[in-house]
This record gives structure tokens, C-alpha cells and sequence, in this order.
């Protein structure tokens, strides 16, 4: 007798169950119903899908054994996969070909008992029609093909028998695909194909096409084995040896100079926020100015200022104000509050954070400068850059990385080749992508000479398999919403590892005769503050060069340092003798200084009559202004010309607008309208944080309900037909006799069947022994739950006593 696949899920033990729901945990949201909703799901195609994408090459090779080897119910057996699939000489034994079939009969991808194995029906929904690249069998495609199959000898001197071109079109369908087509209509006589085609070793499909049938293509593969060449085990990766030292030496280096150009990046935002496009992103003039500024090229400045959103260090704001002649735009890209605090942290723990952002973000930096569907280029920053599966590439190939020896320095063929074989359906097609995570990591200094560093290996820890193993949801291995605080999950001993690798942060530099300032080391948060101020930079590394000049004194006055205070600073913080020629130069900045006054008025007042503006000035009803003199028929104030109009008509006055050339502005009120509300935080905001993972006390709770909701469908399915709806009895016969049912039923400790109408209106039953009926209510105790139920009694529309199996 046939098992369904349902009933086969019922006779698992809980955590056989339970495993397989955290293999595949898709199939728990939401949680089904019953076992029946659970393997429907199962064999689903989506989810069988998400299960294969996860499987190695080999495997899926095992698994196009199962196709092959069915009978014509769709039953095959584990001798008869293991015949197909054991191949001692390509190193297939028996015990690697099992372990393969096991991890599919776990999966459920295949079940039953081993003599009569059914593959679930998603697999050959999602999977090629050509199992192992072999074609359909001859009788399905052409009599006279399977005539010719039908004598093994015949076969194999009609293959030989080929011309070389011929036998050269054979061994190229061989290997699969076993189709081809033709470049014009209709197959010519004397060509190969037509040769092939005459001789039955080829089969003309409608389309214009062609396919070999399964048994020639048996007979191509004699000295190879029915599936080809197998992959058992992963190619072999000559990763050339990098001294580990060495390698982290690098990243630390290349780690300090990211960190390096996101400051000088957003530092650049700071001064000049970026406009946003209307459809999204910067501009590329904003792109290459923001570049330049930092002295990185552009392709480096886009993937800085992703990591950068992602971590939450620049945002989307409002445009309060817009230079004079130009139109305001919608809104800009600026640092956020959160770019302070990251600043006043160690190099180490602002590097993590960069690096968590990039390994979580699922945007695709590599895109920026390349063209959309609608021939338009991707800017960064822009909702086109959005890729679901970044995450995941970027996990797949650290993965790798992670994997192999420290200091192995793997080329990127070799890591593209290791991944197809982990993965071969989730890599199709990402080729360019994997290539990416590999440059931007080591651009971020996740990687030192092409091979994973110490510190990059303890800040992934676990996030790299666990996000390669449940890659679906791709948006957040590290279950950290990007743009968020991280500091209290940061891993701390990656951070102390890279602070143990870069230079000590220094509180000094030294100052030179021509005025240039060296700091000889990273400069700790409140040295690299004042140099911000009173010094540009010239050169940056290891050791940075920054100069003084007037611009940059002049700078340190205007934020509110004095002479005194910059003399102050030049000699507590050089470790040489401050110059005489620096000294000449801050007084001389200082002394011309402030001699031109700069403010800002909101609108003003004047009049012809001097005596009424001082009136003006000293009537004290008008303080809240802050009126002030400017001359003796003009006062101004910080106040908008509307707010300086009403007050002034509320206290008495009668004053009037006047335009920039002083006429007189006569107009109608205007209309006053609600502003138009905002689209949000930003049009490029980073997704809603994933589930979280399912744990073992989780998986056997919700295995536990899926059982009692299963017990619940399988009763409702053998409840007798009276005390369904629309069955039975009706009106008050019927509550009078299930009454009489029921208070039998308590005497008797008898189990029942009750029918009863829901707070819904929905019409259910339910299987319970009855305790007692009084005050309107029935008391039943439901024995498979241990759960005591009250019911009222004029709800209840009918009762029968469960029937006792005989013997």
C-alpha cells in the first residue's frame, strides 16, 4: 500500500520532525495547520526550491540518479540509486553515494522506505527535464528510435558506425544538454544531424529542433557511468601560502585607510550635503565631487558611502534652505548624530562597525555606474542598487575564505569554483557579484592579501554559516537591523585583535619650520579634532602631514579659539619647539580678525519719521521682537517680515510691506494650506529585520502544535454525519435530545460527540467525556488535550455517543 507523503510526516518521532523543520524553515511560516497542510507544503514548489538550493553538485547528482532510475509509478528504490550513482573509479563508493541519499530522505525531497522511495513532485517541477543531461527515453520521442534500443548490439555498431562529424555531434549531446537546434529550417540529408537523424540515433522534436534518446546517450557514457563525470568531493583549491602575520599586517593597513575615507567622505558631506535625485540616490557630479574630495576613485567612494548608510552614519534629510539663484532640493545626504559618536571611538571599533554594515547590507555597491532595464545608470545611494541576495553572496564567499587554512591567499576562479560546488543552483549567475564581495572586502580590510584575516575570522564567528545555511533570507545573517547601534553586540575580541595590530594612537605631532605639522601615528579623537580645525591635511597613512596656513587659523577663530588659546595648543601638543614663523602667523590672523561684522536679519523696519521709530523701540509691548537700532530710521529683528507685521497691527501700529526696491506690496491674504507630509526617512532605507532563528524548545512547541491540530482535523473528519452542519435533527427537537445524550453521558463517563455553534456562527464538533451540566453550561473534559471545556448549553445543536470499537 502507497504512504502519503502526510502520513509518512505522522509516523516521524518529534525530533525527527523537529529536524526537519529547522532544515527547512520555511515551511513553518506561518506555522500549518495539520500534517497534511505541512506536506503540502513540502512538496510545494517554492519550498522544495529553497531546499535544492542548498545542496551540493554532488548530491544533486545523486538526486538525478532517483529521477533516472524510477519505475513507471514514480517508485525507485536505494539499491537502485546507489547502482546508478557508485563509481569507484571516479572515488564514489557505497558509503559517500549513501550519505547523500540520507541528506535527501532527511530533507524529504525523497520518501519512504528504502525498497520504494518517491521523490516529492516539486523536485521535477524545479529541476531540469533532462536528469543528468540525458534525454528522454527513445519510445517517448520516436518508434523507430526505440526499435533500434531495443538491440544493444545493434546500437552499439550503429554509434560506431558514425562518421566523425557525426560522432562529434553525439559526443556533444552526450555530455547534456541532450537537445540542439538547427540555424535554419528543416534538416539536411547529408549534414551530421540528418545522418544521425536517418540512422535513429537522433530524434527531429517540433520546434525545429532535435534530442538524443536516453539509451544512445547511455551508450556514449559507458567509460564515464550513466551521470557523467561525478563531483564528490570539492575541486582542490591550490590557495597560494600567505604568512598569517603578513596577511593580517595588510588588512590592518588597508582597515585603517577605510576607516580613513569615511571620515574624509562624510567630512566632505558635512561641509556640503549632497542633493537627492528625484528618483533616488546622488548624482554622478556628486559621486565624482565627493571622490575627489577624499582622493579615492569613484567605484571606492560608492562602496564607502553605502557602508556608510548602512551603518547609519549619513541619512536623508530635509533641505532646509538652498543656495541663493538655485531651487532647494527635496532633500540631502548628511551625516547623522550617529557619525559624532562613531568618530570619538578606537579605529578598531569604527572599522567593525563599516565592516557589520557591509556584511549585512542588502544593497550591491558593484552595480553603481551601470545601467538599469531602462537603459538608465544606477547611482549610488538609489533604490536600484537594492540586492535581496547581497548578504548572502558576501557570506558565501567568506565562507570559503573562512574554510580553508589561515593565510591561504585562494584565487578568485578558485573561490568561484569552490562556491559552485557548495551551491551550484544559488550560484548561477552571480559570478560577477562573487567577484565584487571579493574586492570590497579587501578594500574594507576584511581580507589581507587575499586571504581572510585573524580578526575578520572573529568578527564573522558564526554569521557566515549560519547565513550560508538559511541564505533565503539573505537581508541579515548577523539578526541586525543595518542602520541601527550595534556597539553593545560588537564582537568585541575582533576589536581588541585589529587594536593590537594597528599603531598605537598618538596625542602629539610635531611641527615644522615651514609649517607643516606631522603626526606620527593614528592621532587619538581630541588631537584629530583640533587638527581638523587648525590645520589642513596634506597626505594621509601610517604617519599624516597636515599644514597650517591662514585659511586654517582663520578657521580655529571662527569656531571660537583665540590667539592665545592656538598658542596654548601648538605648545602643549608638539614635541618639537613651535616656530617663530607659526607664532607670527596666528597673531597676525588674529589681529585682523572680526574688523567686518557679519549677521543675519529676518526683516526690518524703517520709517521717514524718527520719532516714531523710537516709540517703536521703546514700546515694551514689542520685547518679544528683539528690535534693534541699526540707524536712527531703521530697527531690525530676527523676526520673519509676516510675524513683525501682525505684532505690530495687534499692538496699534498700521504698517505696510515694501518690496527690495522699497514700493509699497498691496495683496490679498493668502489661503493657508497644511505642507505636504514627507515620504518618510528616506526613499533608500534599509529592509525590516528578519525572523529570528528557530531554536530546539521553539521547534518542539511548534511541532507540538502542528500534532494537535492534525488530532483536531483527523476528528473532525470521523465525526458522525448528525452533528455536522446541515445534518441531523433541527430546532428544539434536536437540543432536546442531545440534552437527554448528554446527561447520560455524565452518568455513563461516556465519551461524546457534541456539535455546537461557535462565538462566529461557525458550526463545529468535538470529541469530550462530560463532567456536569448546570446554570446553562455544559462542563466536557477533552482527553487528547487534558483540557476542560465549558460549552454553552444553547449552543450546543447536537450529541452523539462516540461508538466503542468492537472486540
Amino acid at each position: 500500500m502507497t504512504t502519503s507523503l502526510a502520513d509518512h510526516l505522522g509516523s516521524l518521532p518529534d525530533d525527527a520532525l523537529a529536524a526537519l523543520l529547522r532544515m527547512r524553515p520555511d515551511l513553518v511560516v506561518p506555522v500549518p495547520a495539520d500534517l497534511s497542510a505541512l506536506a503540502v507544503r513540502a512538496r510545494s514548489r517554492v519550498s522544495v526550491a529553497r531546499a535544492m538550493d542548498g545542496l551540493d553538485q554532488f548530491v544533486l547528482q545523486v538526486l538525478d540518479a532517483a529521477r533516472l532510475s524510477r519505475d513507471p509509478e514514480g517508485i525507485t528504490s536505494t539499491d537502485a540509486v546507489l547502482a546508478l550513482a557508485v563509481q569507484p573509479t571516479q572515488g564514489v563508493d557505497a558509503a559517500t553515494a549513501r550519505t547523500a541519499v540520507d541528506r535527501l530522505r532527511a530533507l524529504f525531497l525523497m520518501y519512504g522506505p528504502e525498497t520504494a522511495l518517491r521523490l516529492v513532485e516539486g523536485v521535477d517541477e524545479v529541476s531540469s527535464p533532462y536528469p543528468a543531461g540525458l534525454g528522454r527515453s527513445a519510445s517517448d520521442l520516436d518508434p523507430r528510435a526505440a526499435g533500434l534500443v531495443a538491440d544493444p548490439a545493434r546500437l552499439r555498431r550503429a554509434v560506431l558506425a558514425a562518421p566523425p562529424k557525426a560522432r562529434a555531434v553525439l559526443d556533444r549531446l552526450a555530455a547534456g544538454p541532450p537537445v540542439g537546434t538547427l540555424s535554419a529550417p528543416g534538416i539536411d540529408e547529408d549534414s551530421p544531424v540528418g545522418w544521425l537523424v536517418d540512422n535513429g540515433l537522433l530524434v527531429d522534436i517540433p520546434g525545429g529542433g532535435f534530442e538524443l534518446p536516453r539509451e544512445v546517450g547511455l551508450v556514449l557514457r559507458r567509460d564515464t557511468g550513466p551521470l557523467g563525470v561525478l563531483q564528490p568531493r570539492p575541486p582542490v583549491v591550490v590557495a597560494l601560502g600567505r604568512e598569517p602575520k603578513a596577511a593580517d599586517s595588510a588588512g590592518a593597513g588597508q582597515a585603517m585607510e577605510a576607516v580613513r575615507a569615511t571620515e574624509a567622505l562624510l567630512s566632505a558631506l558635512d561641509a556640503e550635503p549632497a542633493p537627492v535625485l528625484r528618483s533616488g540616490g546622488l548624482g554622478v557630479r556628486e559621486l565624482r565631487r565627493l571622490a575627489r574630495s577624499a582622493a579615492l576613485d569613484e567605484s571606492t567612494a560608492a562602496l564607502i558611502l553605502e557602508t556608510a548608510y548602512a551603518a547609519g552614519l549619513i541619512g536623508e534629510a530635509d533641505a532646509q534652505t538652498a543656495a541663493v539663484g538655485r531651487t532647494a532640493p527635496d532633500a540631502v545626504v548628511q551625516p547623522t548624530m550617529r557619525y559624532d559618536v562613531w568618530r570619538s571611538s578606537s579605529i578598531a571599533r569604527r572599522w567593525a562597525d563599516l565592516a557589520l554594515a557591509w556584511l549585512t547590507m542588502p544593497r550591491q555597491p558593484g552595480v553603481v555606474g551601470q545601467r538599469d532595464e531602462r537603459d538608465r545608470p544606477i547611482t549610488v545611494l538609489s533604490p536600484e542598487a537594492e540586492r535581496g541576495g547581497a548578504p548572502a553572496v558576501r557570506s558565501a564567499v567568506l565562507g570559503v575564505l573562512a574554510d580553508l587554512d589561515n593565510g591561504a591567499a585562494p584565487t578568485a576562479d578558485e573561490v568561484l569554483a569552490l562556491i559552485a560546488w557548495r551551491a551550484p543552483r544559488r550560484s548561477r549567475g552571480r559570478e560577477s557579484g562573487y567577484r565584487e564581495a571579493l574586492d570590497e572586502a579587501a578594500t574594507l580590510g576584511v581580507t589581507g592579501l587575499g586571504a581572510l584575516t585573524s580578526y575578520g575570522r572573529m568578527l564573522l564567528g558564526d554569521a557566515v554559516a549560519a547565513a550560508d545555511q538559511d541564505a533565503r533570507t539573505a537581508a541579515d545573517p548577523l539578526g541586525v537591523r543595518p542602520g541601527t547601534d550595534r556597539s553593545p553586540d560588537a564582537p568585541m575580541a575582533a576589536v581588541a585583535a585589529l587594536d593590537g595590530l594597528l599603531p598605537a594612537p598618538v596625542d602629539h605631532f610635531l611641527v615644522q619650520a615651514d609649517l607643516t605639522v606631522v603626526v606620527p601615528g593614528p592621532p587619538e579623537p581630541s588631537l584629530a579634532t583640533e587638527l581638523e580645525l587648525v590645520a589642513d591635511p596634506e597626505s594621509a597613512g601610517g604617519a599624516s602631514v597636515h599644514r597650517v596656513t591662514p585659511e586654517s587659523v582663520r578657521r580655529a577663530l571662527d569656531a571660537g579659539y583665540s590667539s592665545d588659546d592656538l598658542h596654548k595648543l601648538f605648545g602643549k601638543r608638539s614635541r618639537t619647539p613651535v616656530p617663530q614663523g607659526l607664532r607670527y602667523l596666528v597673531d597676525d590672523v588674529a589681529r585682523r580678525h572680526g574688523g567686518l561684522r557679519v549677521g543675519a536679519a529676518g526683516s526690518y523696519l524703517r520709517s521717514d519719521d524718527e520719532t516714531l521709530v523710537s516709540e517703536v523701540l521703546a514700546d515694551k509691548r514689542l520685547s518679544a521682537l528683539s528690535l534693534r537700532r541699526l540707524a536712527p530710521t531703521v530697527l531690525c529683528t530676527p523676526m520673519p517680515s509676516g510675524r513683525l507685521l501682525s505684532v505690530l497691527r495687534e499692538v496699534g501700529y498700521a504698517p505696510v510691506p515694501e518690496d527690495a526696491t522699497g514700493a509699497t506690496v498691496l495683496s490679498r491674504a493668502k489661503m493657508r494650506r497644511a505642507p505636504i507630509p514627507s515620504h518618510g526617512p528616506g526613499r533608500f532605507g534599509p529592509p525590516a529585520a528578519t525572523q529570528p532563528r528557530l531554536t530546539p524548545p521553539r521547534l518542539l512547541g511548534i511541532v507540538e502544535q502542528i500534532r494537535r491540530g492534525d488530532a483536531v482535523a483527523r476528528a473532525a473528519r470521523r465525526a458522525p454525519d448528525s452533528v455536522r452542519p446541515g445534518r441531523g435533527l433541527a430546532g428544539v427537537q434536536a437540543h432536546t435530545q442531545a440534552l437527554a445524550v448528554l446527561q447520560q453521558a455524565v452518568r455513563d463517563r461516556a465519551l461524546v460527540w457534541v456539535g455546537y455553534v461557535d462565538a462566529h456562527g461557525s458550526t463545529l464538533s468535538r470529541l469530550v467525556r462530560p463532567v456536569s451540566i448546570g446554570a446553562g453550561y455544559l462542563r466536557a473534559e477533552d482527553e487528547r488535550t487534558e483540557m476542560l471545556h465549558t460549552f454553552a448549553l444553547h449552543r450546543i445543536t447536537a450529541a452523539v455517543v462516540e461508538e466503542q470499537p468492537a472486540g
